[in-house]
């Protein structure tokens, strides 16, 4: 439904009519952007309310509580992040393993095209006041992309690429290996603004161990999967973190 001014007899503007999914889009962006900026537990509904210039009954039309929204925001953001997981439900031609490093390598190159974008939102969320926010945007993005890579395991272990027992839990378990290397990725880009050389090497240490281990947990011969791509591409990565405005 396109915007429609509702008028009063004398002809003026009283309202704007908006579809509702444009005005749900509107209320994210809003709450997003008080989120991040005053951090979750400080804003509240009347702050939202405000800063969108609508009634409490209009925002409750969309929303039932202030979880509601952060559960919205971390949904979305996960999406928009892992599009890029639709160009590999696309592509049959490749076997499991190729689909696997297909995931990686499109990953890397979402982050390296977004990397203004990323250090913007995410020096932000590491303030102690969005440690909410942070961790619900964590949680969102390994559910979307959890059915992702159960499904190449599950594809592996059919084509007797992979090894594995059981699908689900390999995935589980890779996606908190790949998790648990934020506190050393997180240290790194701090390093990245006082010398890029070594915040690669802090990453590329830990990340040849997980591909390591990896190879090991679906049954692989050293060499198979491809987690960190060509070194020279994550340290154009950081010197792009570097320039980028914090």
């Amino acid at each position: 439904m396109p915007e429609i001014a509702q008028r009063s007899e004398a002809g003026a503007k009283v309202r704007v009519l908006k579809a509702p999914a444009v005005r749900r889009a509107e209320l994210i962006d809003c709450a997003q952007r008080l989120f991040l900026t005053r951090g979750y537990e400080r804003t509240t509904i009347n702050d939202v309310i405000a800063a969108a210039g609508l009634s409490k009954g209009a925002f409750y039309h969309h929303f039932r509580s202030k979880e509601d929204m952060l559960e919205a925001i971390s949904d979305r953001f996960a999406r928009e992040s892992l599009g890029f997981t639709e160009e590999l439900q696309a592509n049959q031609t490749l076997n499991a393993l190729q689909r696997l490093n297909l995931l990686m390598s499109l990953g890397r190159d979402w982050k390296r095209e977004h990397i203004a974008e990323l250090k913007a939102v995410f020096t932000t969320l590491l303030y102690p006041e969005n440690v909410v926010l942070y961790h619900r945007i964590v949680g969102a993005v390994s559910a979307v992309l959890a059915p992702a890579l159960t499904a190449i395991i599950e594809r592996g272990v059919a084509e007797l690429v992979f090894d594995v027992g059981d699908p689900g839990l390999v995935a589980e378990i890779l996606l908190g290996l790949s998790n648990g290397r934020r506190v050393l990725v997180v240290a790194a880009l701090a390093e990245a603004e006082i010398d890029v050389d070594r915040a690669a090497a802090m990453i590329v240490s830990r990340v040849r161990a997980e591909e390591a281990i990896t190879n090991r947990i679906l049954g692989l011969a050293p060499g198979g999967v491809d987690l960190l791509g060509p070194e020279p591409a994550l340290r154009e990565m950081l010197l792009g973190w570097k320039a980028a405005a914090g």
